[in-house]
């Protein structure tokens, strides 16, 4: 850090200091810093680390045939479909209430096709929820 003493014309000195940065120790730093960052941040990218729980093998319960799970599907052609039969949307939520009173768990399974649109699969949704579903539980594989 320097300091500069103001003078008066002939050589008479004022006498107040004025200092003066210096930015350049700051510039190197950031500068190193930089470096530093460019060189590891793209091994960061490399490794994720992920802690799961282990894996425990628990005895899958057989569904029961004659209380079948509830699966709403949507089809490509925006059709909503119950445990594989087609609704129109007219008679889609009293048939869903039917089913859904005659149970214990108020709960759906959906399933939107790939293709089906996504607006149509939220509207879908909001309808099973209307027509009493407590619990929506989005498909993420098929059943078979």
């Amino acid at each position: 850090m320097g300091m500069e003493i103001e003078t008066r014309g002939k050589g008479k000195k004022k006498g107040r200091a004025r200092p003066e940065m210096n930015v350049t120790p700051l510039v190197d730093v950031v500068l190193v810093l930089l470096i530093i960052f460019m060189v590891v941040m793209p091994s960061m990218h490399r490794f994720f680390w992920l802690y799961l729980p282990p894996q425990v093998h628990a005895e899958q319960m057989p569904i029961e045939q004659s209380n079948p799970p509830i699966v709403v599907t949507v089809n490509r052609n925006g059709q909503i479909q119950i445990n594989r039969e087609v609704f129109p949307d007219a008679t889609f939520p009293v048939r869903l209430r039917r089913m859904l009173v005659a149970r214990q768990e108020r709960k759906i399974y959906f399933d939107a096709d790939d293709g089906a649109p996504f607006e149509r699969a939220v509207e879908v949704m909001d309808l099973s929820r209307s027509a009493g579903a407590a619990h929506i539980a989005v498909m993420t594989e098929r059943l078979r």
